[in-house]
């Protein structure tokens, strides 16, 4: 059997009402069993959950069955990469030392022998500075220390209000896609050969030519609506769908 890479993003777990998000990590769930089965390395580009916010010694509640799964994934010898997206960033210790997750805010890899380079897509559009500069006070130590004085009960509350509101605004990332396509070429003409990000929830395969180069922008889709994922193998890079 050869073995397979596995990549998937926004699942936004937590997103939607409780019996909403129950089927959706029971599907997760059966899809992670069937992935892990000849899967070399697993690559989760972003977004996971809807919100992320790790204390020193709390974490948000409500996902521990998809955490145990991926543990005994990682216990079993298969790799898992995790690539923080704009709504789980806030990664310290737990993730890594008890789940067993490869922790990343990009990639640069080699599969293969084919160069990939793999991001959650977040911030790159032109025009977003605003956002960028927001990103930057979000992921500073200092403020995240500060703002885990907070109670757990009210700093996560209050986390997952504005996640909520977030995924609303963002709906349409029109802007957004056409500054990923631009960063996608810019890789392609650096040598990579496969770009791979998450953050549109819409899935594409894409090859891009550039000065006799080509190469693969590829978007992975969600798991609100699309439950698509990517699979490489054999050096070819499919966008695949997920059913039960």
């Amino acid at each position: 059997m050869s073995k397979k890479y596995y990549f998937f993003s926004d699942v936004h777990l937590g997103f939607g009402s409780r019996e909403v998000e129950k089927i959706k990590e029971k599907r997760l769930l059966k899809f992670l069993d069937k992935i892990s089965i000849d899967a070399e390395k697993i690559y989760i580009v972003g977004d996971l959950f809807d919100c992320w916010i790790e204390y020193r010694k709390a974490v948000p509640k409500g996902y521990y069955r998809t955490l145990s799964k991926l543990n005994e994934i990682t216990e079993s010898g298969t790799e898992i990469n995790f690539i923080s997206g704009n709504h789980d960033f806030w990664t310290n210790t737990y993730l890594r030392d008890d789940v067993g997750l490869i922790l990343h805010d990009k990639m640069e890899t080699i599969i293969e022998g084919r160069k990939f380079y793999i991001i959650h897509g977040d911030g790159l559009s032109g025009n977003d500075i605003g956002y960028r500069l927001l990103k930057m006070v979000l992921r500073n130590r200092v403020n995240q220390f500060l703002y885990s004085c907070i109670h757990p009960d009210i700093g996560l509350t209050i986390a997952q209000s504005s996640s909520r509101k977030s995924r609303f605004h963002s709906a349409d990332n029109s802007r957004g896609s056409k500054g990923m396509l631009d960063f996608a070429k810019n890789k392609i003409h650096e040598g990579f050969d496969f770009v791979v990000m998450g953050h549109y929830h819409k899935p594409q395969s894409t090859e891009i030519n550039i000065n006799g180069r080509s190469g693969y922008y590829i978007t992975l889709g969600d798991w609100i609506e699309n439950y698509t994922y990517g699979e490489f193998s054999s050096g070819e890079f499919r966008i695949r769908k997920y059913t039960d």
